[in-house]
């Protein structure tokens, strides 16, 4: 919101200057986003009236004026305007002065007449762009007087930026009292009189929907003069407001939203049917704008009407063909009170906005329009002329919001704050800004007045008490306390240290949005009801994500377009599921998950080693030393991200914590993916875990080593084979490790043959053959009964 300082001090005047006021705006809570001086510096230019205006003897362009600046005697003044005439009243610089840009005025010979001084346009004093001619001031101006005093321009524009809930500052008014209440200085505001009516002029007000407009006043004025010029002063206020002058009728409506906050309308008359109806449209119903927009209401956009046809879009903008014109000598004024919710989001959903729309859809005070059509009739009859007839309200008393009162708990007060403020002094400073307190005991009750829609919970009484003691005035006090260590167990890891593994694994960490496109839940998770949000960003980021997989394979569809073949990327984030019950709200779950994902070669592109793509076995191995010193186990699982047969679940100690595996290739070709990527997704909590270190005695004894070869059936896992020996291994056994598989020659089709290398040693002797022999034996016992193995023979 703009508006100019002089105005402001017309109804509230602190001895401060324009900086420290607007630095008591900004830590108020309206943010001073700037301060602008209305004209630039200049000096020693008058009020100045044309007396003679002859031509120029030697130039055609040109005049010789005799111009009357209050010297004492006329000055000759040569003037290139062409609306420079006898008997106009300007700018005139005189000798001396000197311009906006340090431009010094001199005597001067021009086209060899002398001139001594310089007659003015509105741009050459910097308050306009209009150069067609001089600036043409009003005949009441006082010869002589400065200009700057007499157009105001020792004034400055501030812009404040108002968050949503501070309506009620959206009005000089508004800024006055949040001034008056912080400086304590007196509040003026315009003495507003009920103005008796003088004719009995009549039209009825029907309210059709009183949940979207509980209060319409409407009010009509005969025998107006829609013609008369507005007064300088008004049209000086709206346009350092941001607004332009129009014409009278159209500018007392602007001056008085302006001025005190309400909105205004003014209907022609004449061209109104019947009674007015504040109602919902109807099938078909369309409304000719006053920008000339012609649209059809959506059925939850309120209308103003008469007995005939819509008129206007409630709160947004009147229509065409019942606006008023330099024509009109009948108006009907409007003046209402319209829900927020009504209102809210309406005008730009039709692809404009307005000054009434964005005040209604923040809230406007509900006691406020008999106040505003009183206000706006003076003036109409001061400056436009006519008669009024009696102002007629139509009222929906149980419609009007309500304003209860808010507990406030002193002592809560003063903890949260900081400060030592006693009772009576929070009591003063919030009956500064018109809250009506009463105490309770202990407490508190504070109720609202009509133009405060944000006071509604303890926390904004709080917030009230610290804006206007001055949040300069809180002390910065650095917090005291006893700080107790977090217990952290070696058991345990932080989730940086998570991050730290897989990035030394060569992955880069992604950030990636929690709500996502619901095709990808379809695809990547089989999810046919994921859970949606209410009120999307966006239409593609419409539900929940319950994986991070989709997520990680759209960042390498954005790096596949932008030429990088090799993508490692993870991402630790909260999923959304429902739970097995589907109740709302309790029945989610919402686990958090380390998913990464590889794609293109193994490492980058080097003369050391041969090029090979990423697969299965690189990001288990990945997923393996996340885990380590731990071990996990794999087993085939079916997912619908993941390629069948090349797909596992990951189990941690017999617990299903995750999976491993390659996209699957419908979605690799449906995303355009290229060559398969390999992801994993585990819970993280799972990967916090880990082992704690345990000491043992480093053997100075000779190790023994055997080779086994196992010929089992096809089916059979490496990993349950390692379990089934590690079961049977003696305490001379220390490591057994798988070191080849072979299929061919030799061995059955549904058979394979596993080769186990078997590490022996003791810490305080050598191992003798017998006892080395035992070992063995005892392993191979146990697979063959367990398993079903055999030992390989030498021909084999």
């Amino acid at each position: 919101m703009q508006f100019s300082e002089h105005w402001l001090r017309t109804f509230v005047n602190p001895a401060l200057d324009s900086q420290a006021l607007g630095h008591l705006l900004t830590m108020a809570g309206l943010e001073v986003e700037e301060a602008d001086a209305v004209a630039p510096a200049f000096a020693g230019i008058v009020v100045a009236r044309i007396v003679e205006a002859e031509k120029h003897p030697n130039a055609d362009k040109l005049r010789v004026c005799k111009v009357d600046a209050g010297v004492g005697e006329l000055l000759q003044i040569v003037c290139g305007a062409p609306n420079a005439a006898a008997g106009m009243k300007v700018p005139c610089a005189l000798v001396g002065a000197v311009l906006p840009g340090d431009f010094a005025i001199k005597a001067a010979k021009l086209r060899g007449v002398e001139s001594f001084g310089m007659l003015c346009s509105a741009r050459e004093l910097g308050i306009s762009d209009d150069h067609g001619g001089l600036l043409a001031l009003p005949e009441e101006a006082p010869i002589g007087q400065d200009i700057r005093a007499y157009l105001g321009l020792d004034d400055t524009l501030f812009t404040i930026k108002l968050t949503p809930n501070r309506a009620d500052c959206l009005s000089l008014s508004g800024v006055a009292r949040e001034v008056a209440a912080i400086t304590g200085m007196p509040l003026q505001l315009p003495a507003i009189a009920p103005v008796p009516p003088t004719i009995d002029a009549r039209r009825g007000i029907v309210l059709d929907a009183p949940h979207a407009c509980p209060r319409y006043c409407g009010r009509i004025l005969r025998g107006v003069d829609a013609k008369a010029p507005t007064p300088d002063w008004m049209k000086r206020r709206l346009q350092r407001s941001g607004l332009r002058a129009i014409s009278a009728l159209v500018d007392i409506t602007n001056y008085v939203m302006l001025e005190l906050g309400q909105p205004l309308h003014a209907f022609d008359d004449a061209r109104l049917h019947g009674s007015i109806h504040v109602r919902m449209p109807v099938d078909g119903e369309q409304v000719l704008l006053l920008n000339e927009q012609t649209i059809t209401p959506a059925a939850d956009t309120l209308l103003i009407a008469d007995d005939a046809r819509a008129l206007a879009l409630a709160g947004i903008m009147g229509g065409e063909e019942s606006g008023i014109t330099l024509e009109t000598t009948e108006v009907f004024l409007e003046s209402a009170f319209f829900a927020p919710d009504a209102i809210a989001g309406r005008a730009r959903s039709y692809g404009f906005s307005s000054d009434a729309s964005h005040r209604f859809e923040r809230g406007v005070d509900f006691a406020l329009p008999p106040l505003a059509i009183e206000r706006a009739t003076r003036l109409i009859l001061d400056i436009c002329g006519g008669q009024a007839g009696p102002v007629i309200e139509a009222l929906a008393q149980d419609q009007l919001p309500v304003r209860p009162a808010v507990r406030l708990r002193p002592a809560r007060a003063r903890r949260l704050l900081g400060i030592s403020l006693d009772d009576a002094a929070m009591q003063s400073l919030l009956e500064r800004v018109h809250l009506s307190v009463i105490r309770d005991g202990a407490d508190l009750l504070v109720t609202p007045p009509s133009f405060r829609f944000d006071i509604e919970i303890e926390e904004d009484l709080i917030e009230e008490l610290a804006r206007l003691h001055g949040y300069d005035n809180i002390p910065a006090i650095a917090p005291q306390g006893g700080l107790m260590m977090i217990e952290r167990t070696e058991s345990a890891r932080s989730a940086w240290t998570v991050r730290h593994l897989i990035a030394g694994r060569g992955y880069q960490e992604v950030v990636n949005f929690a709500f996502v496109d619901e095709a990808w839940e379809r695809d990547f998770c089989a999810n046919d009801s994921p859970i949606r949000l209410a009120n999307p960003i966006a239409s593609q980021m419409s539900v929940m994500r319950s994986s991070l997989i989709p997520g990680l394979a759209a960042n390498l569809v954005t790096n596949r377009k932008r030429q990088q073949n090799r993508v490692r990327v993870f991402e630790i984030g909260r999923c959304f599921e429902r739970k097995a019950d589907g109740t709302p709200v309790s029945g989610f779950h919402q686990p958090v998950r380390v998913a990464a994902l590889a794609a293109g070669t193994v490492v980058p592109e080097q003369w050391g080693e041969k090029d090979r793509q990423v697969d299965f076995f690189d990001v288990k191995g990945d997923l393996e030393a996340l885990f380590a010193p731990r071990r996990l186990a794999f087993e085939p699982v079916s997912h619908p991200a993941l390629h069948p047969g090349r797909a596992a679940a990951v189990l941690l100690d017999g617990r299903h914590v995750g999976l491993v595996g390659e996209l699957h290739p419908v979605w690799v070709q449906r995303y355009d993916l290229g060559s398969a990527p390999v992801v994993f997704e585990v819970e993280l909590e799972a990967a916090l875990g880990t082992c704690l270190p345990e000491c043992a005695e480093v053997s100075k004894m000779p190790a023994v080593t055997r080779d086994l070869a196992l010929v089992v059936a096809v089916d059979v896992p490496v990993a349950r084979m390692l379990a089934v020996l590690n079961e049977a291994a003696t305490p001379v056994v220390r490591e057994i490790a798988l070191f080849d598989l072979y299929h061919g020659k030799g061995i059955d089709p549904d058979k394979k043959s596993l080769a186990f290398r078997v590490l022996m040693q003791d810490t305080h002797r050598t191992l003798e053959d017998a006892e080395v022999d035992a070992a063995v034996a005892a392993l191979v016992q146990q697979a063959e009964q367990v398993l079903g193995a055999r030992l390989r023979g030498a021909g084999e």
